[in-house]
């Protein structure tokens, strides 16, 4: 069967995309060159400019793939709630985020690294996760009232599973130090389940009313 070159291109891309997460992983984001990933991925250094301007470009659309494997698992999984007063929804989406982080730890360190050097690439990125988090809204909408502008709510959401993913995934690895699966999910969806579904205690009031 002949390859059209439509085909060819598809497959020159996914092995672009594969080659980086690998190099990634070996290298990191930030050491990792054009050239290493075209060798990785066995193609002419020409061809990745065929698919990519550069290697932002590149990591962006590792993004959107993530995203869309995420949005697909939500789908197919009869689980999952949108609730999240209710326990259950909240650990469904601490462990969704944990495997998620831990299937894609190249990716999610490459993301954090590129963010942080170059501000205008960790903007697009933030655009590129947007719709994520304005579909993430939905799940507050049961919550305790009163409520601050939901916006806050899941960026502190976000900024707690992607912190404690990196120290406990990348970090402490490093040393040795881990923790089983189970409990960095359960930490998690305690934090998040106290913290949402409890009443907001208000400004002057004290702990004893």
């Amino acid at each position: 069967m002949t390859t059209t070159r439509k085909e060819q291109a598809a497959g020159t891309e996914a092995a672009l995309k594969q080659a980086a997460r690998q190099v990634f992983a070996e290298r990191g984001y930030l050491n990792t060159k054009i050239t290493d990933i075209t060798a990785a991925a066995g193609r002419a250094t020409g061809s990745f400019y065929n698919h990519f301007a550069g290697k932002e470009e590149l990591l962006e659309a590792l993004l959107k793939d993530m995203l869309i494997e995420a949005d697909e698992a939500v789908y197919v999984d009869l689980t999952h709630e949108a609730d999240f007063s209710k326990i259950e929804s909240i650990r469904w989406h601490a462990a969704a985020f944990w495997n998620f982080y831990k299937a894609h730890i190249p990716e999610m360190v490459a993301l954090k690294q590129a963010a942080m050097v170059d501000p205008e690439l960790g903007r697009r990125l933030q655009q590129i996760m947007a719709a994520d988090d304005a579909h993430m809204i939905d799940h507050l909408a049961h919550l305790p009232a009163p409520q601050p502008d939901p916006r806050l709510h899941i960026s502190a959401i976000n900024a707690l599973l992607e912190g404690f993913a990196y120290t406990w995934l990348v970090t402490n690895p490093a040393n040795g130090d881990t923790i089983p699966d189970e409990t960095a999910i359960e930490v998690l969806t305690n934090l998040l389940h106290h913290g949402l579904a409890g009443r907001p205690q208000q400004r002057g009031a004290t702990a004893h009313g």
